[in-house]
């Protein structure tokens, strides 16, 4: 394990945050994410935290994105115990967890969000055989649920694979998402989220993909021209407790827990209707060039044929376990289809 020091960036939050592990502050929990306040992370976590402190003497201590660090190091300090909480997309999670790369399978999840929303609130898969997995790595899976659905910006358009023949696109550092812009036809290029806005103004990279909110909310629109709306892919998140943490809980703690998290889940959904649409007004307001395009089913044709390779992928790097998982989720989107 990586020594303490090597995980702390060094900024007057980390003090903050060290200083707050003395036994006085004993029931003062830290709760770790990938974004903002206002984004919905943000949103998420300040609903937990506003219900954790309604019904106990808990505080619960917000850390949004940067100010410890990059997603790597918001996972390492929770995996030690320095923080008690931590919400991290798949997306990062995939190198200690590669079978949680299935939600970069494209055009897995569906469009409706309806059926959506049920499927992360009744997936087998999430709900019965992820847990194990993050138990793995000394952490407790809480929840997991749906940001919006994934976009592609980029500086020229396109609405075929062959568009984006050398087109580089930051990707999270993440394999499997690598090999869904692969099949895509583009040049997958991971970057840290902290170096995109510059790739995009130095043309090193010449897209990103992400929920239109966060595009907005990071202004992705500055330096790209075009949004593509591809139907591939929903963003998915994860909030984990420390297993040791958790575990050493009192009952009636874990159940505060459990409940804040259902409150909150619940209060995301909700605050998610019309985010995407909100968001996509408040980008053309502030840039009016900005184009819009909507692929046809028959234009979506080609990048729906990809996911067969990039299964296939998830399954080589997965194995038997991977498989298992990937045909639960199918089952489980098939029951909320119906």
């Amino acid at each position: 394990m990586t020594n303490l020091k090597s995980l702390f960036t060094g900024t007057v939050a980390v003090g903050a945050l060290v200083a707050s592990m003395t036994a006085a502050q004993a029931d003062t929990w830290r709760y770790a994410f990938e974004e903002a306040l206002d984004e919905v992370q943000g949103v998420f976590a300040q609903k937990f935290k506003e219900e954790i402190e309604a019904n106990s003497d808990h505080e619960v201590q917000l850390f949004p994105y940067g100010t410890l660090g990059e997603s790597a190091d918001i996972m390492e300090q929770a995996q030690a115990g320095i923080l008690q909480f931590v919400n991290q997309s798949p997306g990062f999670t995939g190198a200690l967890i590669p079978e949680a790369q299935v939600f970069f399978v494209p055009y897995l999840l569906p469009q409706n969000q309806e059926q959506l929303n049920e499927f992360f609130r009744t997936s087998v898969a999430i709900n019965e055989m992820f847990p194990d997995l993050y138990a793995e790595q000394g952490l407790e899976l809480l929840t997991m649920y749906p940001e919006g659905e994934v976009v592609i910006t980029t500086k020229e358009p396109f609405t075929t694979p062959e568009d984006l023949n050398d087109v580089r696109v930051r990707v999270m550092t993440n394999p499997l998402l690598v090999e869904s812009y692969r099949a895509f036809g583009a040049t997958p290029t991971p970057l840290p989220w902290g170096e995109v806005y510059g790739g995009l103004q130095t043309n090193i990279i010449q897209g990103q993909e992400n929920p239109m909110f966060f595009v907005e909310s990071t202004k992705m629109y500055e330096v790209t021209d075009h949004i593509t709306f591809t139907g591939h892919n929903n963003f998915t998140t994860a909030l984990m407790a420390n297993s040791d943490f958790f575990d050493g809980l009192s009952e009636e703690d874990q159940t505060l827990v459990n409940d804040a998290v259902d409150v909150a889940f619940n209060h995301i959904l909700e605050y998610q209707e019309g985010l995407t649409e909100s968001a996509l007004e408040a980008i053309l307001e502030a840039k009016p060039s900005m184009t819009v395009t909507r692929l046809t089913d028959e234009q979506r044709t080609p990048f729906q044929e990809s996911a067969e390779r990039v299964e296939a992928a998830f399954i080589e790097m997965t194995g038997e376990r991977g498989q298992e998982i990937l045909e639960q989720m199918k089952a489980d989107l098939e029951a909320v289809a119906d």
